[in-house]
């Protein structure tokens, strides 16, 4: 069990022309950097970003970014990309998973429900994999933990082999 709960507050905008996967590691290094930790405390930090080719589909600004989301991501394939950082005092321990995902096509009073259901808000994506969406998603391939934001298999080997046990 955690000690402590910090939040980390770090500018989450990507850099002009950032990959999803540069962008990702970059955000939870950034956020293990941000929280203040004494030099014997592991501080456990992740990132998750949804992705449509190159393009990064972050925590949508409102109903109208997360309906477009939704309508881009209708019928196709995307990837959920989510890093995990342990640091200990001065050293950086990663890893990064990559999972595959088909969203089936929606129609618009399915994209309406949904957005109308407010789940969307600040999921990456525009939409939460753990809830209503579910019903969305009729294939998925890697981590399903990883999709709702933690790996927990990775997470457990990267503590394990820092000696922490989880």
């Amino acid at each position: 069990m955690p000690d402590a709960i910090r939040p980390a507050e770090i500018d989450e905008t990507p850099e002009r022309g950032e990959a999803p996967l540069g962008y990702v590691r970059r955000m939870a290094r950034g956020k293990a950097w941000a929280v203040p930790a004494a030099a014997d405390e592991a501080v456990l930090a992740a990132d998750t970003t949804v992705c449509l080719g190159r393009r990064i589909l972050g925590k949508p600004a409102g109903p109208a970014e997360a309906t477009a989301f939704l309508r881009l991501m209708s019928g196709r394939r995307h990837r959920v990309i989510t890093a995990v950082v342990l640091r200990l005092g001065d050293r950086l321990s990663e890893r990064t998973v990559t999972t595959a995902l088909r969203m089936k096509r929606l129609s618009a009073s399915e994209i309406e429900a949904y957005i109308d259901s407010g789940e969307w808000q600040g999921k990456a994506g525009g939409y939460g994999i753990q809830g209503r969406a579910a019903a969305f998603i009729p294939w998925i391939c890697g981590s399903h933990s990883a999709v709702v934001g933690l790996p927990l298999a990775e997470t457990a080997a990267l503590l394990s082999a820092a000696g922490i046990r989880p």
